[in-house]
């Protein structure tokens, strides 16, 4: 089966000379191992094991073996349906020597998205992880434990030639806003994610430790503990599920991890089971990144001081493969994702497409080496967000002097009341800073009688009672639980105090979380139906 090229408008441009870029990308990893006499170092650490670089493009080179064995050619889809661990690892790799394609998947979607993704995809082979084992009965699947023990006695195969505008893989969009589209990206891009960000922003080197709470399934988590790891002979720390604040702590401490990648949700856990002023358990932490969503107001001081360490705000999307504008050691502007990835070009415009000057606010458009040649069998939605090379971000901003850029939300999260456009970000900043309130989503929801109202979704700081529910009129106790009355009245009274009259929420609801993606960020449509 051979791989469809997606429908774009302009060429990719493309980072440094042919000899610069890969071609099959794990050949080119393989031999970059050599040559750098990384083989004998700790590239992946998990649970109390860890196997050396050698090990990794040894198993990776047995594992393409094992595809090829189950009938997998250079072109073709085969699915992956893994947890962070070695099966993963060694699956991409094989399939990428192969020539074939990797769809990267979350193991942990509900059974119907997987079977759009294989069907969309037309994956000849699935490799799934545990409690799989019913998913996918109309294509070949192999399970990972299968998979990992045929790998070893498995004939190595040998690399198929690519060039570095080859697909290589294809990860879906999070869905924030319907159903997940799947964006394609080529056995060049990964190097380019390292050398434009992991070297020259983060400067990775050997001796770094990195622990991602993004899974490898996700754009932010594939670069950070795959490719960063890969490239510059360092390690990372894989967790087969999300750590809870506890084992965040763990892990750091035991792995003496160097560079934390997460998101604002989890990092506010963090503090919030840890509570302010620096821990010992963080002592090896150079630096910290944040992406997915903006930090709130404050937040990205309290992790500062509780890890000892800068944290680094960014953007990305799945369409950029990683991150397009990023904040670095050497140039970090608190509350913005920082300046343009170098060689990436950033625009803001209008809803017209015209440019706006400094200071106005606008619409990010992106131009660089890793935006996506297209969606996968979506020629009108690649048409809509790729003209003449520029990527429609979808994301509102506003360019600072120091040519950082403040990020406002999405052009999709404004909210529409009585004939009124209002930016819930505004409103949710200033309930956020009530001590009560520890996550909070304001939405334009559709009353009885067919008028919309903002409504704002508190997750309070204290605790639900016994049923798992709040208290409509909470109020908290002084030992700090949830409890009986006031605290609506206490928020509105804030926003009236500190908005104008047309952005105070009506009415508040008490819920005990918010609805997100795996990638953490807020899923604003579902909050728009006032349930979830």
């Amino acid at each position: 089966m051979t791989t469809p090229q997606p429908t774009t408008t302009a060429p990719r441009p493309h980072i440094g000379s042919d000899t610069d870029t890969p071609g099959n990308l794990a050949a080119y990893l393989a031999d970059l191992v050599e040559r750098r006499g990384w083989a004998g170092r700790a590239a992946f650490h998990q649970g109390h094991q860890f196997w050396t670089h050698g090990d990794v493009h040894e198993l990776g080179a047995r594992a393409a073996g094992v595809l090829a064995g189950h009938g997998v050619r250079a072109g073709d889809r085969v699915l992956l349906a893994l947890p962070d661990g070695m099966a993963w690892v060694a699956a991409f790799l094989g399939v990428a020597r192969l020539g074939a394609v990797a769809v990267l998947v979350n193991p942990e979607l509900p059974a119907a998205e997987h079977a759009f993704m294989a069907e969309d995809t037309e994956a000849v082979l699935c490799v799934t992880g545990p409690g799989l084992e019913d998913r996918f009965a109309d294509r070949a699947r192999l399970g990972a434990d299968q998979f990992l023990a045929l790998a070893p006695a498995a004939e190595p195969a040998a690399a198929h030639p690519v060039n570095a505008h080859t697909p290589l893989y294809v990860q879906y969009t999070s869905g924030t806003t319907g159903r997940p589209k799947g964006v394609v990206h080529t056995h060049g891009d990964p190097k380019a994610y390292h050398d434009l960000i992991g070297r020259r922003l983060l400067g990775i080197t050997e001796e770094d430790v990195t622990l991602s709470v993004s899974k490898l399934y996700f754009a932010y988590g594939f670069g950070n503990a795959f490719v960063f790891p890969l490239f510059s002979g360092s390690s990372a720390v894989l967790v087969d599920r999300r750590p809870n604040p506890a084992a965040v702590d763990e892990l750091v401490a035991r792995h003496r991890v160097t560079l934390l990648y997460s998101v604002p949700s989890a990092y506010a856990a963090l503090v919030a089971d840890r509570g302010s002023g620096h821990a010992a358990c963080f002592a090896s932490v150079r630096a910290a990144v944040s992406a997915g969503e903006g930090l709130p107001d404050g937040l990205g001081g309290q992790v500062a001081d509780l890890l000892g360490a800068p944290v680094l705000e960014q953007i990305g999307s799945t369409e950029a493969g990683h991150a397009f504008c990023a904040n670095s050691l050497d140039h970090n502007h608190d509350g913005t994702v920082g300046r343009p990835v170098p060689g990436f070009e950033v625009e803001l415009r209008d809803r017209a497409g015209r440019p706006v000057p400094d200071g106005d606010e606008g619409e990010l458009w992106v131009r660089g080496p890793t935006v996506t040649p297209g969606y996968l069998n979506r020629p009108e939605e690649t048409e809509r967000t790729l003209v003449g090379g520029w990527l429609a971000t979808h994301d509102r901003a506003r360019r600072e002097p120091d040519g950082a850029f403040r990020h406002l939300g999405r052009t999709d999260d404004m909210e529409m009341v009585g004939g009124i456009t209002v930016s819930p970000l505004e409103v949710e900043a200033v309930l956020r800073t009530h001590p009560a309130v520890r996550e909070v989503a304001v939405a334009a929801v559709t009353d009885g009688r067919g008028f919309s109202r903002l409504r704002a979704f508190v997750v309070p700081v204290g605790q639900a009672g016994p049923d798992g529910r709040f208290s409509a009129d909470g109020r908290f106790s002084a030992d700090g639980r949830f409890s009986a009355d006031g605290l609506e009245v206490d928020l509105v009274a804030l926003a009236r105090e500190r908005l104008a009259a047309f952005k105070v929420p009506r009415s508040v609801s008490f819920v005990t979380s918010l609805p997100r993606t795996a990638t953490g960020k807020l899923r604003r449509h579902l909050v728009r139906q006032g349930a979830w």
